[in-house]
């Protein structure tokens, strides 16, 4: 797209997460005149308080159990300690590390950088800091929030913006919700040390996740005794001193020193006057757009967290680049969704990619392969934890519709699984593969009769 306007500049971004800064290099890249908004640090929520930091939170905890099962192989291991200050120190390092490798990238790029606040005052204009600036291209890659939701008490509790920024370790932790969030903090403070109560509104956790997979990692967490009240809810909360008591509708009563609401995410649009100048939005306040990223306003586009796709870093990273690529590369390109992996880091993990067996079944006949079995490492360290491998294929076309594994290194084995999958991979195929032993990933490879 040619610079041939009367705009201040050709595209404005606003939003400089993951999205949001691939798609503004790449526009810049183009020749386009690019302006990004960011009110918070570069990198977004993925960066700043969500998969960076809380995964490196995962490393540090599961280093409890690394130095227990280092025990069992004949390593001689006291008295360790873990530095809460000292890996937040480090940790904190980090992000502003990448940060900076953010600020750097869109600066080589010729991307201006606008620190503020954006709302919208007409399709082609955005007001920053009382400033007015237009652009003949909005891009809109402002991600998600916490959910909140008002009940008595409320006020005691924290979201997972803020469980970055605790003081210190609690004794006991009471989590509201069984999604991917809430499970992920119930491994890790559980790991070190802290009590975990886990609240769930219904009697499922990872209810998007495979129903076997929901079933095992349940199983698994229950081992390392994370309680679960199930088909519960909050009546109010109690401040004694900073002891707070949760009172459930069931009449239990529960105490903790820190509660963290992690019922999900969802779009950050609000006080953006999107709906006023015509953007329409869904139910849950997301940007409707089309399979090209475009909304409602022809020359208005959104990508991420706060639209109605799929609300993963890597398919914000994709968006951002199919935009970037159909609007001033002459590209045009849709992103599928299509066979996208996930996974969840707890203890142990778990990781998916393709349809779920309720999923598969709605549409076709299948064959479901599986097995749950002790991976060879502890057998010598005694932890009593397994592992869950799954396969669905179609009975028809032979394909593999979904792979989906809980245990150590799933997210790494599925990622390599998706490729196959995404070409369209058969059962025969995954049976002619030669297992590289004595690994967990050959189960895949050696599951032979349908259950």
């Amino acid at each position: 797209m040619a610079s041939k306007n009367n705009y201040d500049y050709d595209l404005v971004v606003i939003g400089a997460g993951s999205g949001g800064v691939r798609a503004a290099r790449m526009s810049a890249g183009y020749g386009a005149r690019v302006a990004i908004i960011e009110e918070s640090k570069m990198g977004g929520t993925c960066v700043n308080l969500g998969c960076i930091p809380k995964k490196l939170m995962c490393y540090a905890s599961h280093f409890q159990d690394d130095f227990i099962d280092a025990q069992g192989y004949g390593w001689v291991a006291n008295n360790f300690v873990f530095d809460w200050p000292q890996f937040v120190k480090k940790r904190d390092q980090e992000i502003s590390r990448l940060n900076q490798i953010y600020q750097n990238v869109l600066e080589k790029a010729n991307v201006q950088i606008i620190q503020g606040r954006a709302t919208l005052h007409d399709p082609h204009t955005v007001y920053v800091n009382n400033t007015k600036i237009t652009s003949q291209i909005i891009l809109i890659a402002t991600g998600s929030v916490p959910k909140k939701l008002n009940f008595t008490g409320y006020e005691y509790t924290i979201v997972s913006d803020q469980i970055f920024y605790l003081d210190k370790i609690p004794k006991h932790m009471i989590i509201i919700g069984t999604g991917y969030i809430a499970l992920e903090f119930a491994s890790i403070f559980k790991n070190w040390g802290a009590q975990i109560s886990v609240i769930a509104r219904s009697d499922q956790i990872l209810r998007t996740f495979d129903i076997d997979v929901q079933k095992f990692l349940l199983e698994e967490m229950k081992k390392k005794n994370i309680n679960f009240y199930f088909n519960s809810n909050i009546k109010m909360i109690e401040n004694h001193k900073n002891i707070y008591q949760v009172l459930l509708d069931n009449k239990n009563v529960l105490e903790a020193d820190v509660i963290l609401y992690a019922i999900g995410r969802e779009p950050n649009t609000t006080h953006m006057n999107l709906a006023e100048i015509g953007i329409h939005l869904g139910k849950d306040k997301e940007i409707i757009v089309n399979d090209y990223g475009q909304s409602s306003i022809e020359n208005i586009y959104a990508i991420g967290d706060c639209t109605n796709q799929s609300q993963l870093t890597p398919v914000a990273i994709k968006q951002g680049m199919a935009f970037a690529d159909t609007v001033f590369g002459h590209n045009k390109w849709a992103v599928s969704y299509d066979n996208i992996p996930t996974a969840v880091f707890t203890n142990p993990a778990v990781a998916s990619v393709g349809l779920t067996e309720k999923e598969a079944a709605a549409i076709t006949k299948i064959n479901i392969f599986k097995s749950q079995f002790r991976p060879l490492k502890h057998t010598i360290s005694n932890r009593d934890e397994k592992v869950l491998v799954k396969l669905i294929v179609d009975q028809h076309t032979d394909k593999v519709l979904g792979a989906h594994m809980v245990g150590a290194d799933a997210p790494e084995i599925i990622q390599s699984l998706a490729i196959s999958i995404k070409m369209g991979i058969t059962k025969k195929q995954f049976d002619e593969t030669m297992p590289l032993h004595p690994t967990v990933a050959e189960e895949f490879v050696t599951l032979r009769q349908p259950v």
